[in-house]
């Protein structure tokens, strides 16, 4: 783990939407062998001069290469300064920190990854993870679903990932707008639509859920019926963090917090807890 925040410098920056960009950053190698081990579901805490620090999610594992890659949505103050940089410009990162994706109980099991708009982001690195030690896990399943096919992030890099570890990709859209032959890109409805056509052994699979906040209860509600133990669905609460570091207690779930405790939690551990989904 670092603890004190190191440079990073960006190396590329592009925009994914209106008020999204996807940033790589490169941290010295040096520090990355000595002190950098990374859990899909944890998140770093990038800071920016002058407009303080925010906890992100990183998009893919990252490597020996000091390579850091992240998905930012403009929302707030530190996240506008960050919009603001360019490539060449430094930012400075601690982490990771948080409990991530239980991986080692994983192994042997069959997976469904369940992301929705932005949600992609831990469970893209997650997928990252499972691809690299493909031989340890069982059949493994992502379902992918957003308003439209424009907000369909990272589309051709987990198509690429799917067809190297041999997973199942599934996505789906609110609404997708019809080409001259009347047809459309990709599959109407909404993400809890495509479990109904999945082949599915509940007893020896686990579910990873992360997504807007609508789409928890829903989800939950639908894998409980296809018979999931509670312990087996995992839900990332990433989107509640703030500080990062247990301060301000805006990622408060009952007695526990996302950032310390979490963000990943097993629904077994939120259900009865008033507003955790």
């Amino acid at each position: 783990m670092i603890e004190t925040p190191v440079p990073a410098v960006i190396l590329a920056m592009k925009p994914l939407a209106p008020d999204i960009l996807f940033f790589s950053l490169q941290l010295d190698t040096g520090t990355v062998s000595s002190n950098f081990s990374f859990v899909p579901g944890q998140f770093l805490q990038i800071s920016a001069a002058g407009a303080g620090e925010a906890p992100f999610s990183p998009v893919n594992l990252p490597g020996d290469d000091g390579v850091i890659e992240l998905c930012i949505r403009k929302a707030g103050h530190v996240t506008a300064k960050l919009h603001t940089l360019q490539t060449g410009d430094y930012v400075h990162v601690r982490g990771p920190f948080g409990n991530g994706f239980p991986v080692k109980q994983m192994e042997g099991q069959d997976l469904f990854l369940l992301a929705g708009g932005l949600g992609i982001v831990p469970l893209h690195s997650l997928l990252s993870y499972l691809v690299m030690h493909r031989q340890r896990f069982g059949a493994i399943t992502f379902m992918y679903g957003a308003k439209e096919p424009s907000a369909l992030f990272l589309r051709q890099e987990l198509q690429d990932m799917a067809c190297t570890g041999n997973i199942k990709f599934m996505v789906t859209v609110e609404f997708a707008p019809e080409d001259e032959t009347g047809k459309t890109s990709c599959n109407i409805g909404l993400l809890p639509d495509l479990l109904q056509g999945a082949i599915i052994t509940a007893e020896r699979s686990y579910a990873a859920v992360c997504g807007p906040p609508a789409l928890y209860k829903c989800l939950v509600g639908e894998l409980k019926t296809l018979g999931f133990k509670e312990e087996r669905i995992l839900l990332s609460l990433e989107r509640r963090m703030k500080c990062g570091l247990g301060r301000c207690a805006h990622c408060a779930v009952g007695q526990d917090l996302c950032c310390i405790d979490g963000p990943v939690f097993p629904y077994s551990a939120l259900k009865g807890i008033e507003g955790a989904l």
